[in-house]
């Protein structure tokens, strides 16, 4: 049997954390180099453990650990740099980003462009631009995943879109133009579809626009099973 491999010092999140055995914890990170990993930190959950306060949501880690299979076995945590300070609505959206990632990533599969996404979004996140920083990471986390959406040309002929233009969105195909005036289901401006494409998340036409396109592009990779996050913020007629 080969020996565990071991890291060190990795930068990462916590995702989730729950109780495991006795007095031990079953993480969920995700880490720059390596992935979204499984991780058992021994102890984790006891009185003494130094761990209790470290391991929390939003705040930078270096994780040392060693992995042979699919749960690998946490050995340290520091911290790697000021916790992300998210309170009420942002709060919920973070976690909304980790279930996303939960999701969508699989264990194992290094996503660094992702990491980066994430960091970028808790920032914005943190400085209150809830909408734009949820959608812009929700747009570039498909694109990652190799899920984009066809946002600047016409998915029948490939023509350029117009931004006086009215079309409606086909998932995994893209904007079929429709006629002026056409609503209902996925119809969207031109003006709304390109700046989503841009990242021009300013204006609260558009930002809308982009979280009915977004919910419904989303609801397609995530095989139909609602996130637990989005409930609780729709209940709290947040989102």
């Amino acid at each position: 049997m080969s020996a565990p491999r071991r890291v060190e010092l990795q930068p990462g999140f916590l995702l989730h954390a729950r109780a495991y055995r006795d007095s031990s914890l079953l993480l969920e990170v995700f880490s720059r180099e390596q992935g979204r990993l499984g991780l058992v930190a021994r102890g984790g959950r006891g009185p003494r453990s130094r761990l209790r306060a470290l391991l929390q949501p939003f705040r930078p880690l270096l994780l040392s650990w060693s992995q042979r299979g699919e749960l690998g076995s946490l050995h340290g945590a520091e911290a790697g740099g000021a916790p992300c300070a998210l309170q009420g609505q942002a709060l919920f959206a973070g976690f909304y980003l980790n279930e996303l990632l939960l999701r969508l990533l699989q264990r194992q599969d290094p996503h660094p462009e992702v990491y980066a996404l994430y960091e970028t979004a808790l920032a914005g996140l943190q400085e209150g631009a809830l909408e734009a920083a949820l959608r812009g990471f929700e747009k570039r986390l498909l694109e990652a995943l190799g899920y984009g959406l066809l946002l600047d040309r016409e998915a029948e002929h490939g023509q350029p879109l117009q931004a006086a233009g009215c079309y409606r969105y086909e998932l995994e195909r893209g904007p079929v133009e429709v006629p002026p005036g056409s609503s209902g289901g996925l119809v969207f401006s031109g003006a709304s579809l390109l700046a989503l494409h841009e990242g021009r998340l300013e204006e609260a036409a558009v930002l809308a626009d982009a979280k009915r396109l977004m919910r419904a592009a989303l609801a397609l990779y995530l095989g139909g099973r609602p996130l637990k996050t989005r409930e609780v913020l729709q209940a709290m007629g947040r989102q």
